[in-house]
């Protein structure tokens, strides 16, 4: 068995009722084909409540992991998370064994678990494959679990992987400030193909998911100027300070000389009052 995160079977059991609780501690006992098998059982046992947890009040469910976020799972979700690493992980080919069977025969609901377990999964380099297939589903609901608020793509995926994941986010109308990592794992590669969705809606006339230009401004230079002078002139309050954003991270010189024509905008930038956390509340 895997060690147990103290604060995550804190957490699970403050979600149960006693029956409920009574049978996840039968469950500790149990070898791993009847874990398997509890895996998949759970919903016969407990509700499909929603759980909340605020790990910036309360502190990180999973050590050293600061991604891990379970805040929106519902019950069983969250147990089947639990019980996998009850797991043995030893010998390294049993473990991948089983958890491969889970994969192999799971339904939705149990795949999304599954996808939200790996990066607390012992071996985790061993789950690229099934992660990156994630990514390619049509099923939005298992996209969603690798996607969105898992720390797992941004520690293990490469930078293609990455890439080709933040790009069907967009195309998916998703926001990508629930991408874990998102802003560390910026790179030119990515912009480039930002860039070109951008002209592409620009010649279209057609509406840009804002937060986008977060992941060009590193990499922006002054042949955006025309988009971003159009921005900054714009009758929205939100679109004038997305282009104030990419100006002053852009670090080119025309374009920093650009935004000093609107001080107001500069200044909350360099004041902290005005940052990418301001775009992502703003529905696209």
């Amino acid at each position: 068995m895997t060690d147990i995160p103290t604060n995550l079977t804190q957490f699970l059991f403050e979600q149960t009722t006693r029956t409920e609780r009574e049978w996840l501690e039968e469950q500790t006992t149990k070898n791993d084909l009847d874990l398997m098998t509890a895996f998949v059982a759970a919903p016969r046992f407990l509700s499909k409540k929603i759980v909340s947890y605020d790990s910036k009040s309360k502190g990180n469910l999973i050590p050293n992991l600061i991604g891990f976020q379970v805040d929106g799972w519902n019950l069983v979700r969250l147990t089947r998370v639990w019980l996998l690493l009850h797991l043995t992980p030893e010998p390294k080919e049993q473990f991948v064994k089983n958890i491969e069977t889970l994969f192999d025969t799971a339904e939705l609901n149990e795949l999304v678990a599954l996808y939200s377990a790996l990066p607390v999964l012992p071996y985790p380099r061993e789950w690229l494959p099934r992660a990156t297939d994630a990514v390619r589903s049509n099923m939005g609901f298992v996209f969603d679990s690798i996607a969105l608020s898992n720390p797992y793509p941004e520690l293990y995926f490469s930078e293609l992987a990455w890439n080709q994941l933040v790009l069907k986010t967009i195309f998916n109308g998703k926001p990508i400030h629930w991408i874990y990592g998102l802003d560390r794992r910026k790179n030119k590669e990515l912009a480039i193909a930002i860039s070109d969705f951008i002209e592409e809606r620009f010649a279209a006339g057609r509406k840009l998911p804002l937060q986008i230009w977060r992941l060009v401004a590193p990499f922006v230079d002054e042949s955006k100027h025309p988009k971003l002078i159009s921005l900054l002139n714009s009758n929205l309050q939100i679109e004038r300070e997305v282009a104030a954003l990419v100006c002053f991270e852009s670090k080119n010189l025309e374009l920093l000389s650009l935004l000093s024509k609107y001080p107001d905008l500069e200044l909350s930038i360099k004041n902290g009052e005005l940052d990418w956390s301001k775009i992502e509340s703003i529905p696209e």
